[in-house]
């Protein structure tokens, strides 16, 4: 299976729809990673966010990153057993709004890696357009 083939991330991440915010893997390298995601004009947070003007939350572009993040780690070995989990969101800066429609880039590069949490930054792009930009820890919590 190919990382290019949709069906490699679910069997990657423990992700699923709704919440799966990964539509395909651009490039793989063994530091970092390139993703799409396009929103459909369906998705589920646009009714509420906001009616007759709906944009995409900056929490759900965090969310991108962190998946494509998991995605890295599940890759290349750094990800045991588990489910991977955020343990922290810093940097965050916003710079364009994303509507329905719109296609967007996510760039995440692994920084460090200590025990078993994996320092990462993140850059989304619309076009050649910073969207947003973050730094972020996760780690893998065992299931219980």
């Amino acid at each position: 299976m190919q990382p290019t083939d949709p069906a490699f991330i679910q069997c990657k991440i423990p992700h699923r729809p709704p919440m799966l915010l990964i539509d395909s893997v651009v490039e793989l390298h063994e530091s970092s990673i390139l993703c799409r995601k396009t929103f459909r004009a369906d998705e589920f947070f646009f009714h509420g966010h906001y009616p007759g003007q709906p944009i995409v939350p900056g929490l759900i572009l965090c969310e991108c990153a962190a998946q494509a993040g998991a995605l890295l780690a599940a890759c290349w070995g750094t990800a045991t057993a588990g489910i991977p989990v955020l343990t922290r969101v810093n940097d965050v800066r916003f710079k364009q709004l994303v509507r329905p429609g719109d296609s967007i880039t996510i760039l995440v590069e692994r920084e460090e890696q200590l025990s078993n949490a994996t320092f990462f930054a993140a850059s989304i792009k619309l076009g050649e357009q910073l969207a947003a930009s973050l730094r972020f820890a996760a780690m893998i919590r065992g299931v219980e």
